[in-house]
């Protein structure tokens, strides 16, 4: 009884001296652990020549240490968590932060939406290799070796391939790929995006671009079908008062060719340093292809006709998200790109 009565004396004086939640576990260790004060006298009942006024000393003990283990562990907790409330603590009337999310870039938003022009005009779309034959990129396509034409696309060659097999020059070599793969040689409609590349070595070009071709191959195809197409398609781009008109050219692959120009969107064809002060802005070529690439590729020039029409896809989103540089689009700055996660494209 008297060992009881010293523990419970111990008991009270440490009382004051837990301070946080680490000590009063420490203490309950000492205390109630396998080998704790209270655990030695629980065992030493046995011998105890009053069992019964023995362990309702013990039993008081017992309960004054776990009620004020409850007590102070609550305490502990509890002034934990507003601790952390406060240093946690959320001002509601601050701005909320905007959620970080991806943007489509401008060539892959004004791709899609081509594709999709197209597509609900009843066209495929075809997506060919960018390393090409010599003669799928240029002699199918009537510029035979030695044409001046080539000068003007001059591209990049592969090595100890020279003369076999270059980067492409333009997304014409999908519309040969195209009619060589048509076995049937019947009616074909199509459009191709892609990147194409030319050394061009001046400040105003770029060594890789990006472009769309289109293609129509039928009976009884002609200019007329070329000028509603491509009205159509100006249209629904750049806005229903553009005005379009056509101006005769030369292509080695099609004949008749023409340049297409545009109205200037910026001053309604009044004249602006954006279109030179003329109120046009030249957008693509396209004409009626040559019966010679017709028959190369397998097609019966007496029984079908065709057109193609081709431009620069970064032409037209630099027009469309007034984009002043063309670097700006190939210059992998994050910032540019968020520009496009909310707008109205």
């Amino acid at each position: 009884m008297d060992k009881i009565k010293e523990v419970l004396k111990l008991l009270e004086s440490e009382k004051n001296t837990i301070q946080d939640l680490k000590s009063l576990e420490e203490m309950k260790v000492r205390y109630m652990g396998k080998k704790g004060l209270i655990s030695e006298l629980q065992a030493g009942i046995k011998e105890a020549s009053d069992k019964k006024a023995y362990g309702m000393e013990l039993n008081t003990l017992r309960n004054s240490f776990l009620e004020f283990y409850e007590e102070k562990k609550q305490a502990f907790e509890n002034s934990l968590l507003e601790e952390k409330l406060k240093s946690e603590a959320i001002d509601i009337t601050l701005p909320g932060r905007k959620i970080k999310k991806g943007s489509l870039h401008p060539m892959t938003l004004i791709t899609e939406q081509f594709e999709d022009l197209f597509v609900s005009m009843g066209y495929q779309v075809y997506e060919g290799p960018e390393i090409e034959s010599d003669e799928n990129c240029f002699q199918k396509l009537n510029i035979p070796k030695g044409h001046p034409a080539r000068d003007a696309q001059d591209t990049f060659y592969l090595k100890d391939e020279v003369e076999n097999y270059l980067l492409r020059s333009q997304t014409s070599t999908a519309q040969v790929r195209a009619m060589e793969e048509n076995k049937e040689k019947g009616p074909l409609r199509i459009v191709c995006p892609g990147k194409v590349y030319r050394r061009d070595e001046d400040a105003t070009h770029s060594h890789q671009f990006r472009q769309i071709e289109g293609l129509v191959i039928d009976e009884n195809v002609s200019m007329a079908d070329l000028k509603g197409t491509l009205e159509l398609f100006c249209k629904k781009v750049l806005g229903e008062k553009t005005k379009v008109r056509f101006r005769p050219s030369f292509f080695p692959f099609t004949e008749p060719s023409v340049e297409v120009d545009v109205s200037c969107f910026k001053c309604n064809g009044k004249g602006c340093n954006l279109c030179k002060q003329t109120g046009w802005i030249e957008v693509l070529g396209a004409g009626m292809v040559h019966p010679h690439v017709l028959e190369m590729c397998g097609y019966d020039s007496k029984k079908y006709q065709g057109f193609a029409f081709g431009t620069g896809l970064d032409r037209f989103a630099m027009f469309k998200y007034n984009i002043p540089d063309i670097r700006t689009i190939y210059g992998n700055d994050i910032r540019f790109i968020k520009e496009f996660d909310r707008r109205d494209v």
